[in-house]
């Protein structure tokens, strides 16, 4: 097929790798602009632009599509079989939508209808999936409403991260984006619409999502600092400062106030809802270094009793 490619980042490159290498036509890569990021305002180019430019594909960086005149010439006069969206970061207008003649087609981080959004694979961890995976569909003009082409399940292990989940999804979605594409071409996929009451949603994460609620049980609190790595992560207050929860795990066979601190030997365990307690293994105060639980309880001295999000 000729195909054009939207995607920005790391997550999208194996599929355009995989597209490429199964012998389709790129004709275009489109992808989000360079941003300038970090302390030093260093220019961070999209990994997509990156494997494009490696190669040798013409790459547009538009800062807007849904009224960009030029892009919609450009596309036009390429008139792609299929339009392929992997993580590329914007809305697709509805003129987009109509062009190309199978379609635009989207590899989704989630087994749809779950985990609609912008962060599918972080939510998915962070509510305590087992069991995820990634679907391909066809956009429309709804939040990943359109109707599911083909899936692949992912086992998702307990001690996993959403880094760990991305590295399994992103050469699974290659490998079925390869596979929706020749069963498009072939004519042996049907299109199966979304069972729509059952829809979850995966919002994009915010900062506070990552403040811990010593309310919740330590197993969701753990499953939250799973899906949220490497950012928002967790954090708390100790003392008034900000305090980063870097590694943690849950403990059993304790009991501890929700919030509450108690000091074991080199053990920094704390009280969480349910009756239950998690083991801060490593943290790190606002400003300064990373420590393990041992080493923060020595240079802080740390009290049983103290209380955490105050």
């Amino acid at each position: 097929m000729k195909l054009v490619f939207c995607g920005t980042p790391e997550f999208a490159v194996p599929t355009l790798q995989a597209v490429i290498a199964a012998g389709h036509e790129v004709a275009l890569v489109v992808t989000q602009p360079d941003r300038a990021a970090g302390r030093g305002l260093e220019v961070h180019v999209p990994p997509v632009k990156q494997a494009a430019v490696t190669h040798g594909l013409p790459v547009v960086q538009p800062e807007k599509i849904k009224n960009n005149l030029e892009l919609r010439a450009r596309l036009e006069e390429i008139a792609p079989d299929a339009i392929l969206v992997v993580a590329y970061g914007r809305i697709i207008p509805q003129w987009m939508l109509e062009l190309p003649r199978f379609g635009n087609i989207n590899l989704h981080g989630s087994l749809l209808p779950k985990y609609r959004g912008a962060a599918p694979i972080q939510w998915a961890v962070a509510c305590g999936e087992v069991v995820t995976g990634v679907t391909t569909m066809r956009l429309d003009a709804g939040l990943d409403t359109g109707d599911m082409l083909l899936a692949a399940v992912c086992p998702v292990g307990l001690e996993e991260t959403a880094v760990d989940v991305y590295g399994c999804l992103a050469p699974l979605g290659a490998e079925l984006m390869v596979e929706t594409l020749r069963r498009l071409e072939a004519g042996t996929i049907c299109p199966e619409e979304q069972n729509h009451s059952l829809a979850t949603l995966a919002p994009i994460l915010k900062r506070e999502d990552g403040l811990v609620d010593f309310s919740r049980s330590a197993k969701q609190i753990y499953d939250r600092w799973r899906g949220f790595q490497p950012w928002p992560g967790a954090h708390t207050t100790l003392r008034g400062k900000k305090l980063i929860v870097s590694k943690m795990g849950i403990c059993s066979g304790r009991s501890v106030a929700a919030g509450e601190l108690l000091v074991d030997g080199e053990q920094m365990l704390v009280g969480c809802g349910s009756g239950t307690v998690a083991e801060l293994l490593e943290v790190q105060m606002e400003g300064k270094k990373r420590m393990s639980a041992a080493e923060f309880l020595r240079g802080y001295q740390v009290k049983s009793g103290e209380r955490l999000g105050l």
